[in-house]
This record gives C-alpha cells, structure tokens and sequence, in this order.
C-alpha cells in the first residue's frame, strides 16, 4: 500500500527517527562520495505552482545521486486545477512517474494527488504545511545539540505554514514549542489543539521576548509569504518588534541554535549580524533539505 507524506503527521514516531537514521546514512555517503543508488532507474515528477531554489534544487540533485531522475514541471506547463483538474494530473503523472512531489499554494491540492495518484506524493510546501522543512530543520538541531528532544524552541513570526509544521512535530517529539506572534497571525488552532494532545507542548504567546527566553532554538520566516505581497508594508510594521536581533537572541540559551527556512528578507524578520553570526545554522540547514529529502523519497518510493 502506497504511503505520502503531506504531513510530519503523516509518519509515526517511529517512522520519524527511522527517516533521520536514514538521513544521516545518506549525507555520510553523499559526502564520502559513495554510491547509494536505491532509486536507480526511478523518476519523480515535480509539480511547481510556486517557483523556489532550495526546493528544486534539493529535490533534483537528490533523485540524481539516488540513482533516479527528476522532472520540473512549471505552473503554465500544468495548469494544475485550471489547465487540467487535480484529479486527472494525479491519474496521468502516475501512469508516467514512481513519485510525485509538490510545492503548491492550497493544501487541497497535495491532497487531492494523494488521494487520485497510484504513486507517492510528497508535499513539497502548501499554504498549510511545510514538512520536509522542518524535518531537515530538526535533523539539523540534532546535529549541534545532539538530541531531537527536551528541547525549547521558539518559532517567531507569522503562524503560517512553517509554524504549523512545528506544531506538527509536537505531535510527535517531545519539545517546548513557544510560538511568539502579533495578535491575528497566530498558527492553526486546531493543529496546537492536537499537538498538546501528543507528547509535546506548544504556546502561542504575543510578546517575543517571553517567547525567545530560555530558548535552544530560535526560528524565523518571511513575515509576507508568496501571495500576500499586497499586505508586506503593513505587515512590515506589525512584525518589527519580532525581529531577530542581536537583543532579542540575548534572552535565549547562551548556545542557542538560530535557523531560518529562506530565503530571507535580511533587516526585516532577521538581521545580518544573527543570520551571519554565530548563533546561526541556517545554511547547514538549507543543506539538509537535500540529505533528509532523499530519505523521505527512499521511504516512500523504494520497492
């Protein structure tokens, strides 16, 4: 029976730390240079409504180096639920392809390929969600802390879909998960709702510095993401209280971890000397999108 990831929701707790057993097996290959073609001979099609680089690229190289190959697919070649509906692009990518990625605007969409595709699909970021971000976030937290777990981080910014994907990993690890944002941009309530039903803790509160305090991990997004450029003047002068400044990260852990998904928007949600400082991880993050997005492909997709 075939599986899709659509949601960090969508694998167990044990599915989860197997993934990261995975993906630390692969980087090491991948950096030794050693040959792991477990998807040789495999194709994934990858469905883009929203353009990125990280996203591509990651998914690109890593079918090449496991042995497979990828497909991109823009907006105007698809027309996905204009051109043709989601239903029939499903039906015919499967026919042609071993696995499905995309990124796309309307979490219906990813679920409507789940439920019509024959083969994986993997949500490379909707509106709702944004998993295999924050898989490779964690994974990257992991390596500098040594742990997955007994961890605070504080998520600062717009509850969007990268907050709702921590949420999301509350479900299932055990970690303090602050969310600090302006009254009305709070994340999914019904996904803290389920996440402080599972093993961890999750608060939305609305002063950054209650947020950051204490903190092993401080995290950040755009505060305007795609499609909502009209609103990134007036959401500018919401959010700037919420920056990642060198004053804000002075009330997390003295060793605090500091990511951002990107691309970022330096001087607005961050400033350069965090994100260029030594708190930050963020591009050993943005690499281990490529090393945790082959191991989710290698779960998913090999026979």
């Amino acid at each position: 029976m075939k599986k899709d990831f659509l949601q960090i929701t969508d694998f167990s707790r044990e599915e989860i730390f197997a993934t990261f057993e995975l993906c630390a097996d692969l980087k090491a290959k991948t950096k030794s240079r050693t040959e792991h073609h477990l998807l040789k001979g495999q194709t994934l099609a990858m469905l883009f409504q929203k353009p990125s680089t990280r996203t591509r690229v990651s998914f690109e190289v890593g079918m090449y180096q496991l042995g497979g190959h990828a497909l991109y697919l823009s907006p105007n070649e698809v027309g996905v639920g204009k051109r043709e509906s989601v239903a029939d692009v499903a039906r015919v990518l499967s026919r042609f392809n071993d696995g499905i990625m995309a990124r796309v605007f309307g979490h219906d969409i990813v679920e409507g390929l789940a439920k019509h595709a024959d083969v994986p699909v993997i949500n490379g970021l909707s509106d709702l969600t944004h998993p295999c971000q924050i898989m490779g976030d964690i994974f990257t937290v992991n390596e500098h802390k040594g742990r997955y777990e007994d961890l605070k981080i504080a998520y600062i910014g717009d509850g969007n879909n990268v907050a709702n994907s921590w949420i999301n990993l509350a479900s299932r690890l055990n970690i303090d998960l602050r969310i600090g944002c302006p009254e009305g941009y709070e994340p999914n309530a019904d996904l803290v709702a389920i996440a402080n039903a599972g093993v961890g803790q999750v608060r939305v509160v609305y002063d950054p510095v209650e947020a950051v305090t204490g903190a092993d991990v401080v995290y950040t997004d755009v505060w305007a993401s795609m499609g909502q450029e009209e609103e990134a003047e007036a959401r500018k002068r919401i959010f700037m209280p919420f920056q990642i400044n060198e004053r804000l990260i002075g009330h997390a852990a003295s060793d605090c971890l500091v990511l951002h998904c990107l691309p970022a928007h330096r001087g607005d949600e961050i400033t350069d000397a965090v994100i260029d400082g030594p708190h930050s991880v963020v591009f050993d993050e943005a690499e281990n999108r490529l090393h945790i997005q082959k191991a989710i492909m290698v779960k998913l997709m090999q026979n």
